[in-house]
């Protein structure tokens, strides 16, 4: 479902850095990125760490770029900008201290413009990739906050249909009003992917089976998703039995279009969220992207620190495709 999506990369220009250069998992995806045509990697690290583990996996890295941020010559510039965007949280010398490590340093080469996108996480945690994107690049005009989706793709010769989950990562306990932001969001990344979002505010409940403050949540939420984005099918509350079956949704719920046919599940909290979409992955037969950031100024992404080198690779393809006008 990706070929489309590499297609449209190979005919642009995007700069991807990626904050652990010298990471094996990440030289080997970058190394195909820039063979394929689909992205210009950037490569954050000590050129000679990064081209003797390179040339010890057998990556080529011809034309690659390799900044060490010990080295910059434009450090004085990223350093007072930072400087400036920290409103005087930090000195000057602290920004510069931030700014020898990968996942800042990164942070200030997309702020720059000097970079389209960043990738990092192979070996931070998601929070400290996070961390310097909200402190710097920042949400987007319209947005108020960051959240997150995980693409769920079938695995080879199976008949199951791609899925978008929200958010599995970011927010914690989110509100009606923020998970109707959150499911807008999911939305438009589906639709990158070619998925005709059908949306499915999940709760214990379907349609007044259950009660509750929960359940008054994900019915509020569905009301004002549907009230700010009227084009889009919601529907909510819902179990996840009918968002998904239609003979269950001919029972609990009939009539309802999206019932039975739910593609983009908003989660009610990241507690569910996070199980959701690990159950998904390990029993349901997907193979998982993400957390996928949405809502920042520009497109940040995060890696477990358990991914191969092929899901470098494409979650590398799906920050390019985030890029504004991509």
């Amino acid at each position: 479902m990706f070929d489309n999506l590499v297609a449209g990369l190979k005919k642009r220009h995007t700069t991807l850095v990626f904050t652990e250069g010298a990471d094996p998992r990440i030289l080997s995806a970058a190394a195909r990125l820039k063979r394929e045509g689909v992205a210009e990697p950037l490569l954050i690290g000590s050129p000679e760490e990064v081209r003797d583990t390179a040339k010890g996996i057998g990556a080529e890295l011809a034309d690659i770029r390799i900044i060490d941020p010990l080295r910059y010559r434009r450090m004085d510039a990223l350093a007072e900008k930072m400087h400036a965007l920290r409103g005087g949280k930090l000195s000057l010398a602290d920004c510069r201290a931030q700014l020898q490590k990968g996942n800042y340093f990164g942070t200030m080469l997309v702020k720059m413009g000097i970079a389209d996108g960043l990738l990092g996480g192979a070996t931070y945690s998601t929070a400290d990739t996070v961390r310097p994107a909200l402190q710097l690049i920042r949400t987007k005009p319209g947005a108020s906050l960051v959240s997150s989706c995980f693409l769920l793709v079938p695995k080879p010769g199976s008949a199951q249909k791609p899925l978008v989950m929200a958010d599995c990562a970011i927010n914690l306990h989110p509100s009606a009003e923020e998970l109707a932001e959150i499911a807008a969001a999911a939305a438009d990344c589906a639709r990158l992917f070619e998925i005709d979002p059908q949306i499915a505010f999940l709760s214990y409940s379907t349609k007044g089976s259950g009660k509750g403050p929960d359940v008054d949540k994900m019915r509020r939420a569905a009301e004002l998703a549907k009230a700010a984005r009227p084009g889009l099918a919601i529907e909510g509350e819902l179990q996840f039995d009918a968002a998904v079956s239609p003979e269950v949704a001919r029972t609990k719920c009939p009539g309802l279009p999206v019932a039975g046919q739910a593609n983009t599940f908003i989660f009610p909290d990241i507690n569910a969220g996070n199980i959701g979409y690990k159950i998904a992955q390990r029993l349901g037969g997907y193979d998982a992207f993400g957390p996928i950031l949405l809502g920042l100024n520009a497109p940040v992404n995060d890696l477990s620190r358990g991914c191969s080198a092929e899901e470098v690779y494409y979650m590398a393809v799906i920050t390019a495709g985030l890029r504004p006008g991509g």
